[in-house]
């Protein structure tokens, strides 16, 4: 690769993961500001539905904040982007829309439409699991290749 594509790629890189350090920290006040605000309102140390509603969907927003930045990270280092994180991240966004979500206003396709990506994806995260258990299959290419014996 051309030395200046790779200095351009490092820097945009580097942007990208102190970006993503100052989202999730930035995200992460906010959390902790939205759990001592919610306690200290009456009733105090009563959190209602709504708040905790709001306390998980924020509390899963940094998590998947966290995925990505290590996402970025492993790329940055390895140049390699992990199939099974990205599912993850993916995964928990799901997790966090249907926990957030008011049913009231939903349709039942919209309700099915979220199993069946949840369901999609978890059977996704298995079989890169299982994958990753067994290890690659071996390659064709290598010192042996082409020697039949």
């Amino acid at each position: 690769m051309h030395p200046l594509i790779e200095k351009f790629e490092k820097v945009i890189m580097g942007s990208l993961v102190v970006l993503m350090i100052v989202v999730v920290a930035v995200a992460t006040i906010e959390l902790a500001w939205l759990i001592i605000k919610d306690l200290w309102t009456p009733p105090i140390f009563f959190l209602e539905i709504d708040e905790l509603l709001d306390i998980f969907g924020l509390f899963l927003l940094v998590l998947i904040g966290l995925e990505l930045l290590e996402t970025i990270h492993t790329y940055h280092k390895e140049r390699l982007v992990r199939v099974e994180v990205v599912v993850l991240v993916a995964l928990i966004a799901i997790a966090r829309k249907i926990i957030v979500t008011d049913y009231k206003n939903l349709t039942s396709f919209s309700l099915l439409d979220a199993g069946a990506l949840v369901l999609a994806l978890a059977v996704a995260y298995y079989l890169l699991q299982g994958i990753k258990r067994r290890g690659a299959p071996p390659s064709p290419r290598g010192p042996d290749a082409g020697n039949e014996t």
